[in-house]
C-alpha cells in the first residue's frame, strides 16, 4: 500500500459512500422538478440506504473469493451506469428505481477496505485501514455540501452525472491499482453467503467487537438525528443549511480514524478503544450541558466523532487483523451490524425527544454508552488475548519479510 494506492482507496471510498448521500439535500428540488410530493420524494433516501444494505450482504462477501482486480472496477462501473439513470431519469419511478440501483452498487468502499488491510505491511495495517476509514468519512460529510452547490448551480441532475463521471474514472485508475492477486479457492454462493453467520463461530473475539461497534454506531445515530431537533428549536432555531454547517466539525473524526489505526499498530487496541467509550460518555455529557451554547456543543460534537471514528476503526481493524481469508465476509458482518445499530438509533430519536426532548436524548444515549464501556469491560482480557496474539503474528510476518529481503 504506497502513498498513492492508498489515496486511490480512500478517494474511491469517499466516493462510494457519498453516493449514499446525495439525495438528502435536494428532496425538494426533485420533488418539485418531477412533480411528487416531499414525502415521496423523501423515500428516494430510503430506497438507497435499503438497496446499499442488500449489496453489503449480497455482494461484499465475494470480496473473498471473487478476484478484487476486477470485482471492485466493475462494481464502480454498474455503480456508474445507475449514476446516470438517475441523472437521466424521466419520472419519480424510474428515479427510484435508479437510486435503488445506486445504493446496491455502491458498495466500493466495503470491498476495498479489506483489501487494503490485505495488502497493507502488517505493521502498518491500522495506519492504512484509517486512512481508507477517512476517506469514508469525509465522503460522508461533504457529499450533502458538495451536492447542494452543484445543485444550486448547474441542477440536481448534474450532481449525478457528475458522480457518474467521477466513478467511471475510479473504475479505471483502481483497475491500474490494485496490484495482481493471487487466486482464492471459489465456494459456492449460497455457502458464500451463509457462511457470513458461521465465520463469526470461528473468532471468538468477533462478537463482542460487533457489538461495541454496532453500540457506538446507534448512540452516534441517535445523537445526530436529535441535534436537527435540537438546533431548529429555540434558542438556535438555525436553518437546514446552518445544521448542515455543524456536520463540518466532524472533521475532526477523520483524522482520529487515522491516529486510532496507528494506535492498533502499537498493540493499543483494546486499551483505546475503553478510552474512546469512555470519551465518547464525556462527549455526550458536555453536549447535555451545552444544551443552550453552540460554542459548547461544537466541542461536544467534536470529542463525539473523535470517539465514535476510533471505536469503528479499532473495531474494524482488529477484525482483520484475525486469521483466515474471510475478511470481506467479517466486514460485511461489521457493516450490517453497524446499520441495524444505527437504524435503532435513528428510530428512537423522534419518540425520545417527544418524551423528553435534548435531556432524554443524552440521558438514553450515555446509558447506552455505559452498556458499551461494560461490554468492553467484561470482554477485555478475552480480546486482549486475541490481538495479542494478531499483533504477534503480525510481528513474526514483519521479521520474515525483512530476512527474505535481506
Amino acid at each position: 500500500m504506497t502513498p498513492a494506492r492508498t489515496l486511490a482507496f480512500a478517494v474511491a471510498a469517499g466516493l462510494a459512500v457519498g453516493n449514499l448521500y446525495w439525495a438528502q439535500p435536494l428532496i425538494e428540488t426533485i420533488a418539485a422538478s418531477l412533480g411528487v410530493s416531499s414525502s415521496s420524494a423523501a423515500t428516494l433516501v430510503t430506497v438507497t440506504q435499503g438497496g446499499y444494505a442488500l449489496g453489503i450482504f449480497l455482494l461484499v462477501p465475494l470480496g473473498d473469493v471473487l478476484n478484487r482486480r476486477r470485482l471492485v472496477p466493475l462494481v464502480l462501473a454498474l455503480s456508474a451506469v445507475m449514476l446516470l439513470g438517475a441523472a437521466l431519469a424521466p419520472t419519480f419511478a424510474v428515479l427510484l428505481a435508479a437510486l435503488g440501483g445506486v445504493g446496491l452498487t455502491t458498495v466500493g468502499a466495503q470491498l476495498l477496505t479489506p483489501l487494503a488491510s490485505e495488502l497493507a505491511e502488517p505493521e502498518r495495517r491500522g495506519q492504512v485501514v484509517g486512512a481508507v476509514a477517512s476517506g469514508s468519512l469525509i465522503g460522508i460529510l461533504l457529499s450533502r455540501t458538495i451536492s447542494g452547490v452543484v445543485a444550486d448551480l448547474l441542477g440536481w441532475r448534474a450532481v449525478y452525472g457528475i458522480a457518474a463521471a467521477a466513478a467511471i474514472t475510479l473504475a479505471a485508475v483502481l483497475r491500474a491499482a490494485i496490484p495482481p492477486l493471487e487466486p482464492r479457492e471459489p465456494v459456492p454462493y449460497p455457502r458464500l453467503l451463509g457462511s457470513v453467520f458461521t465465520t463469526l463461530a470461528h473468532h471468538r473475539a468477533a462478537p463482542p467487537t460487533l457489538l461495541l461497534s454496532a453500540v457506538t454506531f446507534a448512540v452516534f445515530s441517535l445523537f445526530w438525528t436529535s441535534t436537527t431537533y435540537l438546533l431548529t428549536a429555540a434558542p438556535f432555531s438555525y436553518s437546514t443549511s446552518q445544521i448542515g454547517l455543524l456536520g463540518l466539525a466532524g472533521l475532526a473524526g477523520a483524522l482520529a480514524a487515522r491516529r486510532a489505526g496507528a494506535l492498533h499498530d502499537r498493540g493499543w487496541s483494546v486499551p483505546a478503544t475503553g478510552a474512546a467509550l469512555a470519551l465518547l460518555g464525556l462527549s455526550l455529557v458536555a453536549a447535555w450541558a451545552a444544551r443552550g451554547s453552540i460554542v459548547g456543543l461544537i466541542l461536544a460534537v467534536i470529542a463525539l466523532d473523535i470517539a465514535t471514528q476510533s471505536v469503528l476503526v479499532l473495531s474494524q481493524t482488529r477484525l482483520f487483523a484475525l486469521p483466515g481469508s474471510a475478511h470481506s465476509r467479517l466486514n460485511t458482518s461489521l457493516v450490517v451490524s453497524n446499520f441495524l445499530g444505527g437504524a435503532v438509533g435513528s428510530a428512537a430519536a423522534g419518540p425520545l425527544w417527544a418524551l423528553g426532548r435534548w435531556t432524554a436524548t443524552t440521558t438514553v444515549a450515555l446509558t447506552v454508552t455505559l452498556a458499551g464501556l461494560t461490554i468492553w469491560a467484561t470482554g477485555r482480557s478475552r480480546l486482549a488475548d486475541r490481538s495479542s496474539q494478531a499483533a504477534t503474528r503480525d510481528q513474526d510476518a514483519a521479521r520474515a519479510q525483512a530476512d527474505t529481503k535481506s
